[in-house]
């Protein structure tokens, strides 16, 4: 990986892993889960018109073959990931939710499986059975006891949501740069929460000062700039090597997450996300066949 893709995968990362905190602290200001998602997707939604109507800013109009992959993969990458998550908040702690969203390389390795014909060796089927090991652990011991949170299943909704986004939106790279497709995705990807509207201003007004300031800041950075960065740190990187940045994402979501709420995962939690973590690395490194001759270019 090259420094300047690793420079936008940690920028991205750090910006990310200080989103499930603003996500919590807007819930507990007042914020319903569905107003939450739209106003900050409104937000970076408009911050990315105003970019776009810029003088010297000339937008690629998506070709029609690409016009529904594009509308697609912001309904599941933008719409699914982000319901996942923020409704997943309301009962998952900020560390937590972080840690079960790491695991998305797990469901990316099998999405390559079927989708890019890649084998595992046996230490690959090691490294997975591991990972959902890890996963079981942080599901049930998301209170330090073995009691089920059921927003655990939202966020591993998002977390394979998000590992079937980055996978298939490589190959347009190729034929548009990082910000227009960041900008497309996320057109997309508000369209569907506008079905959260009624109610919006109304809630708006009768937040806290904090929840709003942290709905905005979620709108701008983690919605916004940050998916602007992980886009160029993919468009110049191998896909595999840029994701292994995001192991590191829980490490910043707790340490904001202890600061600015005095949040800390129960102890089974950080169990469970080591495990996992271990096991994503087991199948990243040391599990993945070679292929000789055969190179996947997007």
């Amino acid at each position: 990986m090259n420094k300047k893709a690793l420079a936008m995968a940690m920028i991205t990362v750090i910006i990310w892993g200080s989103a499930f905190a603003a996500i919590r602290a807007s819930l507990q200001g007042g914020y319903s889960s569905g107003h939450l998602v739209l106003f900050r997707y409104l937000i970076a939604s408009l911050s990315f018109v105003i970019y776009a109507l810029l003088p010297r800013v000339k937008f690629q109009l998506p070709t029609k073959k690409d016009w529904l992959r594009i509308l697609i993969l912001g309904w599941i990458g933008i719409s699914t990931y982000h319901i996942g998550v923020t409704f997943g908040s309301q009962t998952v702690s900020a560390g937590t939710a972080a840690m079960l969203v790491a695991s998305s390389p797990i469901f990316t390795t099998i999405i390559a499986m079927f989708v890019l014909k890649e084998r595992l060796e046996v230490m690959g089927w090691i490294g997975l059975f591991i990972g959902f090991a890890g996963i079981a652990i942080i599901t049930m011991g998301s209170n330090d006891t073995f009691t089920f949170s059921s927003g655990i299943i939202l966020i591993l909704i998002a977390a394979a949501a998000t590992s079937i986004f980055f996978v298939l939106q490589k190959p347009l790279f190729d034929r548009y740069k990082p910000i227009e497709l960041t900008a497309y995705f996320t057109w997309a990807g508000t369209l569907p929460f506008l079905v959260f509207s009624p109610g919006l201003i109304d809630g708006i007004q009768h937040a806290t000062l904090q929840a709003n300031l942290s709905a905005i800041y979620v709108g701008i950075f983690p919605a916004g700039i940050a998916y602007v960065t992980w886009a160029i740190a993919l468009s110049m990187g191998n896909a595999s090597s840029v994701s292994t940045i995001l192991y590191i994402e829980p490490v910043f979501a707790i340490l904001v997450a202890w600061f600015w709420l005095q949040e800390w995962p129960s102890t089974l939690s950080i169990v469970g996300g080591i495990i996992t973590v271990s096991g994503v690395l087991l199948v990243n490194l040391l599990g993945k066949k070679k292929t000789v001759g055969m190179t996947i270019n997007y």
